[in-house]
């Protein structure tokens, strides 16, 4: 794998001198392969090489160990397919990591939630350098169109403390841990920054459109999630996965994002990539106190935010409902 570095981008507000050091980061961006140990050897590879560099967390793509299952609808079984959430491969794979590095380490898995639907939950975790399970977030917001038929592999995550913010001891950070379609919805970020949370993880899995294969929508995801870290006062870190597994080619360019919208380190769209960047992780409060969107918003205003989906008007009111794309 190829590695790309990052020193710690200038604060462009600074009021107040920062006493905190850069947190250095790295993310693994990779292919999927069939042979279950080569996979994992990759991995561990990036992971290793990410350490190297001084990363002391590693962020990686989403459904981790798994060729990605939802271009084609699930069948019968789905959740046979999942894992336990600490006795599963990925788990292993995550605390081996952590521990031999003396690092945090993040993985995405399909874990297992016996249920009468047959689902199971898709799940982000991290590891600490003791190999210990210091945090979990389920996903919340899942995909139902071509190519991404995520709800019938996918239980929503529930909704009791669905933005949680961790600050793992040893980790000098408060952190989130979305997946991938949360992405691209503003108040997972805001939700996640009310929490006080200064990074946002989103374990990615996404590229080609299977029935519009010309349309390419790198763009539009990577404007909305460092748009979503503008408006909410956030770092972003995107490990998305590289490569052709059916239906859907994976299109890569991971990226980690500041504040500031400056897209601090990206990785290309179609090669196994390692990024290690410094955060300087005090500019999110540079930047919000120069534009205070948290403390000028107007929630008494918002109420039409938490009102119930209306399935028959879901693009709002005047605008009928149309068949979503399959």
């Amino acid at each position: 794998m190829i590695v790309l570095t990052a020193p710690a981008a200038p604060p462009l507000s600074r009021s107040t001198e920062s006493a905190r050091p850069p947190l250095r980061v790295g993310v693994v961006q990779h292919r999927w392969r069939a042979d279950a140990a080569e996979l994992a050897q990759v991995l561990r590879s990036g992971i290793d090489q990410a350490a190297a560099a001084g990363a002391t967390a590693v962020f990686l793509p989403e459904i981790t160990l798994l060729r990605y299952p939802a271009d084609q609808p699930g069948g019968d079984n789905p959740g046979a397919l999942a894992e336990d959430l600490t006795d599963g491969p990925t788990f292993a794979l995550a605390a081996e990591s952590a521990t031999a590095n003396g690092i945090f380490v993040h993985a995405s898995l399909y874990q297992r939630s016996p249920g009468p639907d047959g689902l199971g939950l898709n799940t982000a975790i991290l590891v600490s350098p003791a190999g210990e399970l210091v945090a979990k977030t389920h996903k919340l917001h899942i995909p139902i169109s071509a190519g991404y038929y995520e709800d019938t592999y996918f239980r929503p995550g529930p909704a009791d403390d669905p933005y949680p913010v961790y600050a793992p001891e040893g980790l000098d950070a408060r952190i989130g841990l979305p997946t991938c379609w949360d992405e691209w919805f503003p108040e997972v970020a805001r939700s996640y920054s009310l929490g006080g949370a200064e990074i946002v993880v989103y374990p990615t899995a996404i590229g080609s459109e299977p029935v519009f294969p010309d349309f390419d929508t790198r763009p539009l995801w990577q404007q909305v999630i460092v748009a979503n870290g503008i408006s909410s006062g956030v770092f972003m870190i995107v490990p998305n996965r590289v490569g052709d597994e059916g239906a859907v080619t994976f299109y890569g360019s991971s990226f980690i994002s500041d504040p500031y919208g400056r897209v601090l380190i990206q990785a290309p769209r179609d090669e196994e990539a390692v990024l290690v960047a410094d955060l300087d992780l005090d500019q999110r409060r540079d930047w919000l106190e120069l534009f205070p969107f948290l403390l000028t918003r107007r929630p008494d205003t918002y109420g039409a935010l938490t009102k119930p989906v209306d399935t028959q008007a879901p693009y709002g009111t005047g605008h009928g409902a149309t068949a979503v794309v399959k």
